[in-house]
């Protein structure tokens, strides 16, 4: 069975099929609508075909259907027939929970999403809870995701956006009792010194948990070196 993951950011749409080894990707942003974003499939698929499809969105989804509009695409999402366009069936999920999945490795993890936002998910024992803890309240009427998404990043710079980062990281670990925590995300590599019991994760995570949505036994095929080699795409 080929199984083809749709990994939908803030910045870039990225594609892996099972048996592939490098993926494929286009930009999104702001004005990406799901028309747009198959359109654009259309065009970098190639001689992909699929059985299936997973789909890491960003944003709360339920029964394979998002529950909101993604904060950092133009709207259209939610009414969508991803299954009609992608012609097989879907599996549709937040984005962060996705990757967890790809990164579990069984007990009790936290999953860390650190990117545009902050993505979070729960995995105890095989059982996988999707979560917003980025929306929590946090300093005054602020949220958590406002002191460690990109945005702040980019505008107090490193120092003051990491101290936020282990701070957060340490509020949670009090609170939910993780086993282990996995930072996943385009920022994780901004992060040199890991606390105990902190992993970093990999953005190609998310494809094998695209893979184990259909097959529990599927194995990734990207190698480290081509994670590596696209580091610049988040």
């Amino acid at each position: 069975m080929n199984i083809l993951t749709i990994d939908i950011g803030g910045t870039h749409v990225k594609l892996l099929r099972t048996g592939m080894q490098k993926k494929r990707s286009f930009n999104s942003g702001p004005n990406m609508t799901p028309e747009e974003m198959m359109r654009q499939i259309d065009l970098v698929k190639g001689d992909w075909d699929w059985d299936r499809v997973s789909i890491g969105f960003p944003a709360p989804c339920a029964k394979n259907r998002p529950l909101k509009e993604p904060a950092h695409l133009k709207d259209g999402w939610m009414d969508f027939d991803y299954e009609k366009a992608l012609g097989s069936e879907v599996r549709l999920i937040n984005d962060a929970a996705m990757q967890a999945f790809g990164s579990y490795q069984g007990g009790k993890m936290l999953f860390l999403g650190l990117g545009t936002g902050l993505g979070t998910a729960l995995i105890d024992d095989d059982h996988l809870v999707p979560l917003e803890l980025g929306h929590l309240n946090y300093k005054g009427k602020k949220t958590v995701e406002d002191f460690v998404g990109e945005a702040y990043l980019v505008k107090k710079g490193r120092k003051k956006w990491l101290g936020h980062v282990l701070n957060i990281i340490e509020m949670f670990r009090e609170t939910i009792l993780p086993e282990y925590i996995v930072l996943g995300g385009g920022n994780t590599n901004r992060i040199s010194d890991l606390p105990e019991g902190v992993q970093r994760g990999s953005n190609h995570n998310a494809f094998l948990g695209g893979f184990r949505l259909w097959d529990k036994n599927a194995q990734m095929s990207l190698t480290e070196k081509d994670e590596q080699s696209q580091a610049g795409i988040t």
